[in-house]
């Protein structure tokens, strides 16, 4: 039987796993520098921990940023997996490109289209992707879930960080970011394909599987 000493567990650092190293660290700053705001290490360790789980080969991130997100995406696939990265602004996408190359990451693992994301879905193939992640316009995000229902294979997962960011109980019918909060939601909970969670992850990580 165990006693009431003082032994530590991994609970008492939860923190402990989430630290990032210098190249999230160098990515996170350019983020600052431009304004944007990548994803938390939370957030980050969850999309590798997905990636792994899935074994993934195939990614579609829709928001590159300055390449937090798809750091950790890459960290999570497989050896010869290939991270396919929208975002409209050029300047970002650079950044994110330099993050990854120096990481060690070859370029034969990188797609980064520079463009209007709902603009370019629709002309990635159907069911050849095993992860979707969108941190992009929230007004959007139920026009990138139908893309992302598409774009994955049986299996994969499609996640939406800051699906949790508004209460229910307040009026905001005039207001397109909750409303499409509401109508992702929906989406998710009523589609026949798709089984979904919603992680208390910083805002609120909604993930939704295809089904096989």
């Amino acid at each position: 039987m165990q006693g009431n000493g003082s032994r530590t567990t991994a609970l008492d650092h939860p923190e402990s796993h989430l630290d990032e190293d210098a190249a999230l660290l160098e990515a996170r700053a350019r983020g600052a520098d431009f304004g944007c705001v990548p994803v938390t290490p939370h957030t980050g360790a969850t999309l590798r921990f997905l990636a792994t789980a899935l074994r993934a080969r195939a990614v579609v991130e829709v928001g590159t940023g300055t390449g937090v997100s798809g750091l950790w995406l890459l960290r999570g696939m497989a050896p010869d997996g290939v991270l396919t990265s929208i975002d409209v602004e050029p300047e970002l996408q650079r950044a994110a490109r330099a993050a990854f190359l120096a990481d060690g990451f070859p370029p034969g693992r990188l797609r980064l289209i520079n463009g209007m994301a709902l603009d370019v879905l629709p002309r990635l193939a159907d069911g050849a992707y095993d992860l979707v992640f969108v941190d992009a316009v929230t007004a959007e995000y139920p026009r990138y879930l139908d893309e992302a229902i598409r774009l994955l294979r049986p299996g994969g997962v499609v996640a939406m960080p800051g699906a949790a960011t508004t209460a229910e109980t307040e009026p905001a019918a005039h207001d397109p970011f909750r409303h499409a909060l509401r109508e992702v939601r929906r989406i998710c909970q009523e589609h026949d394909q798709l089984v979904s969670l919603l992680l208390p992850v910083d805002e609120g990580l909604l993930l939704a599987a295809k089904a096989l």
